[in-house]
Protein backbone atom coordinates (compact mmCIF):
# COMPACT_ATOMS: atom_id res chain seq x y z
CA UNK A 1 0.00 0.00 0.00
CA UNK A 2 1.67 3.43 -0.72
CA UNK A 3 0.65 6.59 0.90
CA UNK A 4 -0.12 9.64 -1.80
CA UNK A 5 0.40 12.55 -0.69
CA UNK A 6 -1.88 15.59 -2.26
CA UNK A 7 -1.65 19.12 -2.01
CA UNK A 8 -4.74 21.36 -3.65
CA UNK A 9 -5.59 25.00 -3.59
CA UNK A 10 -8.36 25.98 -1.38
CA UNK A 11 -12.06 25.60 -2.11
CA UNK A 12 -14.06 28.76 -3.47
CA UNK A 13 -14.96 31.18 -0.89
CA UNK A 14 -18.77 30.85 -1.76
CA UNK A 15 -18.40 27.04 -0.74
CA UNK A 16 -17.72 24.43 -3.72
CA UNK A 17 -19.52 24.51 -7.10
CA UNK A 18 -23.26 22.86 -7.21
CA UNK A 19 -23.81 24.25 -10.62
CA UNK A 20 -21.95 25.67 -13.75
CA UNK A 21 -21.52 27.79 -16.36
CA UNK A 22 -21.49 25.28 -18.74
CA UNK A 23 -23.08 22.06 -19.50
CA UNK A 24 -19.94 20.40 -21.18
CA UNK A 25 -16.78 21.36 -22.91
CA UNK A 26 -14.36 20.51 -26.04
CA UNK A 27 -13.05 17.19 -26.27
CA UNK A 28 -9.40 17.46 -27.03
CA UNK A 29 -7.50 14.41 -28.10
CA UNK A 30 -4.47 15.51 -29.77
CA UNK A 31 -2.34 18.70 -29.16
CA UNK A 32 -0.92 20.58 -31.95
CA UNK A 33 2.50 18.59 -32.25
CA UNK A 34 0.37 15.71 -32.62
CA UNK A 35 0.94 14.31 -28.84
CA UNK A 36 -2.00 13.02 -27.49
CA UNK A 37 -4.12 13.79 -24.49
CA UNK A 38 -3.72 11.59 -21.21
CA UNK A 39 -5.21 8.47 -21.82
CA UNK A 40 -5.59 6.66 -18.45
CA UNK A 41 -7.51 3.47 -18.65
CA UNK A 42 -10.44 5.37 -16.78
CA UNK A 43 -11.74 8.78 -14.52
CA UNK A 44 -14.17 9.11 -12.29
CA UNK A 45 -15.06 12.65 -12.61
CA UNK A 46 -17.32 14.88 -15.23
CA UNK A 47 -15.11 16.38 -17.54
CA UNK A 48 -15.77 20.71 -16.77
CA UNK A 49 -15.57 20.61 -12.65
CA UNK A 50 -13.54 21.82 -10.69
CA UNK A 51 -11.21 19.06 -9.61
CA UNK A 52 -8.20 21.26 -8.26
CA UNK A 53 -9.53 22.02 -4.91
CA UNK A 54 -9.25 19.89 -2.04
CA UNK A 55 -12.49 18.69 -1.99
CA UNK A 56 -11.93 17.51 -6.06
CA UNK A 57 -9.10 15.59 -4.90
CA UNK A 58 -8.43 15.58 -8.88
CA UNK A 59 -10.87 12.75 -9.20
CA UNK A 60 -8.38 10.22 -7.71
CA UNK A 61 -9.88 8.88 -4.22
CA UNK A 62 -12.15 6.20 -5.82
CA UNK A 63 -8.94 5.11 -8.16
CA UNK A 64 -6.74 4.78 -5.28
CA UNK A 65 -8.77 3.17 -2.70
CA UNK A 66 -9.65 0.25 -4.88
CA UNK A 67 -6.62 -0.32 -5.03
CA UNK A 68 -5.69 -0.39 -1.63
CA UNK A 69 -3.53 2.96 -1.66
CA UNK A 70 -4.27 5.70 1.08
CA UNK A 71 -4.94 9.34 -0.19
CA UNK A 72 -4.40 12.58 1.86
CA UNK A 73 -5.34 15.86 0.39
CA UNK A 74 -4.63 18.97 1.84
CA UNK A 75 -3.82 23.07 1.10
CA UNK A 76 -1.78 23.32 3.98
CA UNK A 77 1.06 22.99 2.82
CA UNK A 78 4.04 25.73 4.25
CA UNK A 79 5.85 25.63 7.63
CA UNK A 80 6.72 23.37 9.89
CA UNK A 81 3.45 22.87 11.11
CA UNK A 82 1.67 22.22 7.94
CA UNK A 83 -0.27 19.23 6.99
CA UNK A 84 1.69 18.48 4.23
CA UNK A 85 4.98 18.56 6.08
CA UNK A 86 3.40 16.43 9.26
CA UNK A 87 2.31 14.00 6.33
CA UNK A 88 5.61 14.02 4.48
CA UNK A 89 7.73 11.69 6.58
CA UNK A 90 6.16 8.55 4.66
CA UNK A 91 4.71 9.37 1.99
CA UNK A 92 5.75 7.62 -1.13
CA UNK A 93 4.53 9.77 -3.93
CA UNK A 94 3.44 13.68 -3.90
CA UNK A 95 0.96 15.58 -6.12
CA UNK A 96 1.34 18.90 -6.37
CA UNK A 97 0.53 21.73 -8.99
CA UNK A 98 2.16 24.91 -10.09
CA UNK A 99 -0.78 26.80 -9.03
CA UNK A 100 -0.54 26.37 -5.16
CA UNK A 101 2.99 24.58 -5.01
CA UNK A 102 3.97 22.01 -1.99
CA UNK A 103 7.30 23.07 -2.64
CA UNK A 104 10.15 20.18 -2.29
CA UNK A 105 12.71 21.40 -0.75
CA UNK A 106 16.19 19.37 -0.29
CA UNK A 107 15.26 19.77 3.49
CA UNK A 108 12.15 18.18 2.63
CA UNK A 109 13.01 15.88 1.03
CA UNK A 110 15.48 14.60 3.46
CA UNK A 111 12.75 14.37 5.92
CA UNK A 112 10.85 11.98 3.43
CA UNK A 113 13.03 8.93 3.22
CA UNK A 114 9.60 6.71 1.44
CA UNK A 115 9.28 9.53 -1.31
CA UNK A 116 9.97 7.67 -4.97
CA UNK A 117 7.72 10.43 -7.11
CA UNK A 118 6.74 13.53 -6.98
CA UNK A 119 4.39 14.68 -9.59
CA UNK A 120 2.99 17.97 -11.03
CA UNK A 121 -0.32 17.96 -11.80
CA UNK A 122 0.17 20.75 -14.53
CA UNK A 123 3.68 21.55 -16.47
CA UNK A 124 6.29 23.09 -14.41
CA UNK A 125 8.45 21.17 -11.86
CA UNK A 126 10.53 23.86 -10.32
CA UNK A 127 8.83 23.55 -6.61
CA UNK A 128 10.90 20.45 -6.57
CA UNK A 129 14.75 20.97 -5.97
CA UNK A 130 15.68 18.68 -9.37
CA UNK A 131 19.07 18.72 -7.86
CA UNK A 132 17.95 17.24 -4.77
CA UNK A 133 15.41 14.53 -6.78
CA UNK A 134 18.32 13.52 -8.90
CA UNK A 135 20.67 12.84 -5.83
CA UNK A 136 17.92 10.66 -4.33
CA UNK A 137 16.84 9.08 -7.48
CA UNK A 138 13.45 10.27 -6.82
CA UNK A 139 11.28 10.50 -10.04
CA UNK A 140 9.77 13.76 -11.46
CA UNK A 141 6.67 13.52 -13.83
CA UNK A 142 4.74 16.54 -14.97
CA UNK A 143 1.70 16.43 -17.82
CA UNK A 144 3.21 17.66 -20.53
CA UNK A 145 0.82 19.91 -23.02
CA UNK A 146 -1.77 19.63 -20.54
CA UNK A 147 -2.73 23.54 -20.20
CA UNK A 148 -0.18 24.65 -22.43
CA UNK A 149 -2.62 25.90 -24.90
CA UNK A 150 -4.82 27.46 -21.67
CA UNK A 151 -1.82 29.34 -20.70
CA UNK A 152 -1.33 30.54 -24.31
CA UNK A 153 -4.58 32.35 -24.78
CA UNK A 154 -4.03 33.94 -21.29
CA UNK A 155 -1.35 35.46 -22.50
CA UNK A 156 -2.75 37.03 -25.98
CA UNK A 157 -5.52 38.07 -23.80
CA UNK A 158 -2.70 39.63 -21.04
CA UNK A 159 -1.05 41.61 -24.14
CA UNK A 160 -4.21 42.98 -25.58
CA UNK A 161 -5.47 44.03 -22.37
CA UNK A 162 -2.30 45.81 -21.23
CA UNK A 163 -1.22 47.41 -24.61
CA UNK A 164 -5.28 48.61 -24.97
CA UNK A 165 -5.75 49.51 -21.33
CA UNK A 166 -8.54 47.38 -20.85
CA UNK A 167 -8.39 46.51 -16.71
CA UNK A 168 -8.33 50.82 -16.08
CA UNK A 169 -11.16 51.04 -18.35
CA UNK A 170 -13.07 48.75 -16.87
CA UNK A 171 -13.03 49.95 -13.73
CA UNK A 172 -13.93 53.53 -14.74
CA UNK A 173 -17.37 51.40 -15.73
CA UNK A 174 -17.66 50.03 -12.06
CA UNK A 175 -17.06 53.40 -10.84
CA UNK A 176 -19.86 54.93 -12.67
CA UNK A 177 -17.66 56.60 -14.98
CA UNK A 178 -17.63 57.43 -18.76
CA UNK A 179 -14.15 58.70 -18.78
CA UNK A 180 -12.34 58.57 -22.85
CA UNK A 181 -9.85 60.33 -22.01
CA UNK A 182 -8.44 58.58 -19.16
CA UNK A 183 -8.99 55.09 -20.56
CA UNK A 184 -7.35 56.04 -23.79
CA UNK A 185 -4.56 58.00 -22.35
CA UNK A 186 -2.55 55.23 -22.66
CA UNK A 187 -4.12 52.83 -24.97
CA UNK A 188 -2.40 51.84 -28.16
CA UNK A 189 -2.77 49.24 -31.07
CA UNK A 190 -0.92 46.48 -31.06
CA UNK A 191 -0.94 46.05 -34.79
CA UNK A 192 2.50 46.69 -36.35
CA UNK A 193 4.40 45.99 -32.91
CA UNK A 194 7.63 43.97 -32.31
CA UNK A 195 6.31 40.80 -30.47
CA UNK A 196 9.20 38.70 -29.00
CA UNK A 197 8.80 35.39 -27.17
CA UNK A 198 11.51 34.18 -24.22
CA UNK A 199 11.92 30.52 -25.28
CA UNK A 200 9.57 29.15 -28.32
CA UNK A 201 8.19 25.62 -26.69
CA UNK A 202 5.05 24.32 -26.61
CA UNK A 203 3.60 27.72 -25.12
CA UNK A 204 5.91 29.97 -27.06
CA UNK A 205 5.03 28.80 -30.42
CA UNK A 206 1.56 28.67 -29.41
CA UNK A 207 1.77 32.42 -28.49
CA UNK A 208 3.43 33.08 -31.43
CA UNK A 209 1.00 31.15 -34.01
CA UNK A 210 -2.05 33.30 -32.05
CA UNK A 211 -0.43 36.84 -32.86
CA UNK A 212 0.19 36.09 -35.78
CA UNK A 213 -3.05 37.15 -37.20
CA UNK A 214 -2.52 40.57 -35.27
CA UNK A 215 -0.52 41.74 -38.27
CA UNK A 216 2.94 42.42 -35.81
CA UNK A 217 6.42 41.66 -36.09
CA UNK A 218 7.42 38.50 -34.72
CA UNK A 219 10.89 37.33 -32.74
CA UNK A 220 11.77 34.57 -30.55
CA UNK A 221 15.09 33.44 -28.91
CA UNK A 222 15.18 29.82 -27.81
CA UNK A 223 18.34 27.31 -27.03
CA UNK A 224 16.40 25.08 -29.85
CA UNK A 225 15.97 26.85 -32.80
CA UNK A 226 12.63 26.12 -34.81
CA UNK A 227 12.46 25.08 -38.30
CA UNK A 228 13.39 26.71 -41.32
CA UNK A 229 9.91 26.15 -42.29
CA UNK A 230 7.95 27.35 -39.12
CA UNK A 231 10.47 30.22 -38.99
CA UNK A 232 9.13 31.20 -42.97
CA UNK A 233 5.57 30.40 -41.85
CA UNK A 234 4.86 32.55 -39.09
CA UNK A 235 7.65 35.22 -40.67
CA UNK A 236 9.65 34.92 -37.25
CA UNK A 237 13.36 36.75 -36.23
CA UNK A 238 15.85 34.15 -34.34
CA UNK A 239 17.94 35.78 -31.85
CA UNK A 240 20.29 34.26 -30.47
CA UNK A 241 20.08 34.97 -26.64
CA UNK A 242 17.86 38.01 -25.23
CA UNK A 243 19.78 41.00 -24.53
CA UNK A 244 19.59 40.90 -28.56
CA UNK A 245 15.64 40.47 -29.15
CA UNK A 246 14.54 43.02 -26.01
CA UNK A 247 16.22 45.60 -27.60
CA UNK A 248 13.94 45.69 -30.25
CA UNK A 249 10.33 44.47 -29.22
CA UNK A 250 7.72 46.05 -27.82
CA UNK A 251 6.46 43.36 -26.08
CA UNK A 252 8.10 40.80 -24.49
CA UNK A 253 6.44 37.32 -23.21
CA UNK A 254 8.30 34.87 -20.95
CA UNK A 255 7.90 31.53 -21.52
CA UNK A 256 10.73 29.54 -20.78
CA UNK A 257 10.84 26.85 -17.35
CA UNK A 258 12.34 27.88 -14.15
CA UNK A 259 15.89 26.78 -13.61
CA UNK A 260 19.22 28.52 -12.69
CA UNK A 261 20.10 29.59 -15.86
CA UNK A 262 16.58 31.47 -15.87
CA UNK A 263 16.19 32.65 -12.31
CA UNK A 264 16.18 36.55 -12.08
CA UNK A 265 16.90 36.95 -15.83
CA UNK A 266 15.03 39.59 -15.94
CA UNK A 267 17.28 41.95 -13.67
CA UNK A 268 17.71 45.77 -14.03
CA UNK A 269 20.21 45.66 -16.29
CA UNK A 270 18.57 43.75 -18.62
CA UNK A 271 15.44 45.75 -18.24
CA UNK A 272 17.19 48.83 -19.08
CA UNK A 273 18.25 47.59 -22.31
CA UNK A 274 14.49 47.32 -23.52
CA UNK A 275 13.10 50.09 -25.12
CA UNK A 276 11.18 52.47 -22.83
CA UNK A 277 7.21 51.90 -22.60
CA UNK A 278 7.63 48.23 -23.49
CA UNK A 279 5.49 45.41 -21.66
CA UNK A 280 6.39 42.63 -20.26
CA UNK A 281 3.72 39.49 -19.52
CA UNK A 282 5.12 36.51 -17.66
CA UNK A 283 3.17 33.68 -17.46
CA UNK A 284 5.91 31.22 -16.81
CA UNK A 285 7.27 31.49 -13.02
CA UNK A 286 7.43 34.79 -11.08
CA UNK A 287 11.00 34.01 -10.30
CA UNK A 288 12.86 34.88 -13.50
CA UNK A 289 11.96 38.31 -13.04
CA UNK A 290 13.50 40.03 -10.48
CA UNK A 291 10.97 41.46 -8.36
CA UNK A 292 12.33 44.76 -7.02
CA UNK A 293 13.47 45.98 -10.40
CA UNK A 294 10.37 45.15 -11.96
CA UNK A 295 8.51 47.51 -10.01
CA UNK A 296 11.57 49.95 -10.45
CA UNK A 297 10.61 50.13 -13.90
CA UNK A 298 7.23 50.48 -13.89
CA UNK A 299 7.43 53.55 -11.73
CA UNK A 300 10.15 55.05 -13.56
CA UNK A 301 8.22 54.75 -17.01
CA UNK A 302 10.86 52.69 -18.23
CA UNK A 303 8.47 49.58 -18.66
CA UNK A 304 4.88 50.81 -19.70
CA UNK A 305 3.09 47.82 -18.40
CA UNK A 306 3.72 44.20 -16.47
CA UNK A 307 1.24 41.16 -16.36
CA UNK A 308 1.33 37.67 -15.58
CA UNK A 309 -0.05 34.92 -13.09
CA UNK A 310 3.25 33.95 -11.77
CA UNK A 311 4.56 34.94 -8.53
CA UNK A 312 7.77 33.84 -5.69
CA UNK A 313 6.88 32.28 -3.68
CA UNK A 314 3.00 31.21 -4.35
CA UNK A 315 0.37 32.19 -2.60
CA UNK A 316 2.27 35.91 -3.04
CA UNK A 317 2.15 37.68 0.66
CA UNK A 318 -0.63 40.07 1.10
CA UNK A 319 2.74 42.64 0.79
CA UNK A 320 4.13 41.79 -2.13
CA UNK A 321 4.62 44.90 -4.21
CA UNK A 322 3.38 43.18 -7.74
CA UNK A 323 0.39 43.38 -6.17
CA UNK A 324 0.36 47.63 -5.84
CA UNK A 325 2.80 48.30 -8.36
CA UNK A 326 1.14 50.80 -10.74
CA UNK A 327 0.39 49.62 -14.56
CA UNK A 328 0.56 45.84 -13.81
CA UNK A 329 -2.70 43.52 -14.93
CA UNK A 330 -1.82 40.85 -12.29
CA UNK A 331 -3.69 37.49 -11.64
CA UNK A 332 -3.15 34.75 -9.13
CA UNK A 333 -1.61 32.02 -10.96
CA UNK A 334 -4.74 30.65 -12.99
CA UNK A 335 -3.43 30.54 -16.61
CA UNK A 336 -3.12 26.21 -16.72
CA UNK A 337 -5.59 26.05 -14.26
CA UNK A 338 -9.18 26.51 -16.16
CA UNK A 339 -11.88 24.05 -15.84
CA UNK A 340 -10.64 22.98 -19.26
CA UNK A 341 -7.18 22.27 -17.92
CA UNK A 342 -8.15 20.03 -15.27
CA UNK A 343 -9.81 17.55 -17.02
CA UNK A 344 -6.51 16.84 -18.97
CA UNK A 345 -4.07 17.34 -16.05
CA UNK A 346 -6.15 15.34 -13.95
CA UNK A 347 -6.50 12.45 -15.90
CA UNK A 348 -3.10 13.09 -16.86
CA UNK A 349 -1.93 12.42 -13.12
CA UNK A 350 -4.01 9.26 -13.22
CA UNK A 351 -2.58 8.07 -16.28
CA UNK A 352 0.59 8.58 -14.16
CA UNK A 353 -0.26 6.37 -11.15
CA UNK A 354 -1.41 3.95 -13.39
CA UNK A 355 1.85 3.29 -15.05
CA UNK A 356 3.78 3.79 -11.54
CA UNK A 357 1.75 0.97 -9.74
CA UNK A 358 1.20 -1.46 -12.64
CA UNK A 359 5.23 -1.21 -13.64
CA UNK A 360 4.47 0.27 -16.68
CA UNK A 361 6.93 3.10 -18.22
CA UNK A 362 5.65 6.45 -18.12
CA UNK A 363 5.22 8.30 -21.09
CA UNK A 364 8.73 10.07 -21.82
CA UNK A 365 7.26 13.16 -22.57
CA UNK A 366 5.96 13.50 -18.88
CA UNK A 367 9.57 12.62 -17.38
CA UNK A 368 11.53 15.41 -15.00
CA UNK A 369 13.86 13.03 -13.87
CA UNK A 370 14.53 10.01 -13.56
CA UNK A 371 16.98 7.08 -12.75
CA UNK A 372 19.12 10.09 -11.05
CA UNK A 373 19.17 12.52 -14.14
CA UNK A 374 17.22 14.48 -15.85
CA UNK A 375 14.74 12.82 -18.78
CA UNK A 376 11.84 13.45 -21.16
CA UNK A 377 10.96 16.85 -21.42
CA UNK A 378 13.31 17.79 -18.21
CA UNK A 379 16.34 16.86 -20.80
CA UNK A 380 14.96 19.20 -23.29
CA UNK A 381 13.88 22.34 -21.21
CA UNK A 382 15.69 22.44 -17.30
CA UNK A 383 19.83 22.20 -16.32
CA UNK A 384 20.49 20.25 -13.14
CA UNK A 385 19.81 22.13 -9.83
CA UNK A 386 17.83 23.75 -7.54
CA UNK A 387 15.35 27.03 -7.92
CA UNK A 388 13.42 26.40 -4.42
CA UNK A 389 15.51 28.91 -2.61
CA UNK A 390 13.32 31.48 -0.83
CA UNK A 391 10.19 29.31 -1.15
CA UNK A 392 9.85 29.22 3.12
CA UNK A 393 8.19 32.75 2.11
CA UNK A 394 4.92 31.47 1.52
CA UNK A 395 3.99 30.78 4.72
CA UNK A 396 3.64 34.76 5.18
CA UNK A 397 0.68 34.28 3.28
CA UNK A 398 -1.01 31.60 5.44
CA UNK A 399 0.25 33.99 8.81
CA UNK A 400 -0.96 37.72 6.87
Amino acid sequence: MAKVLCVLYDDPVTGYPKTYARDTIPKIERYPDGQTAPTPQAIDFKPGVLLGSVPGELGLRNFLESRGHRLIVTSDKDGPDSVFEKELADAEIVISQPFWPAYLTAERIAKAPELKLAITAGIGSDHVDLQAAIERKITVAEVTFCNSISVAEHVVMMILGLVRNYIPSYQWVVKGGWNIADCVARSYDVEGMEVGTVAAGRIGLAVLRRLRPFDVKLHYTDRHRLSESVEKELNLTFHPNVESMVKVCDVITINCPLHPETENLFNASLIAKMKRGAYIINTARGKICDRDAIVSALESGQLAGYAGDVWFPQPAPKGHPWRTMPHHGMTPHISGSSLSAQTRYAAGTREILECWFDGKPIRNEYLVVDGGKLAGVGAHSYSPGNATRGSEEAVKFKKS
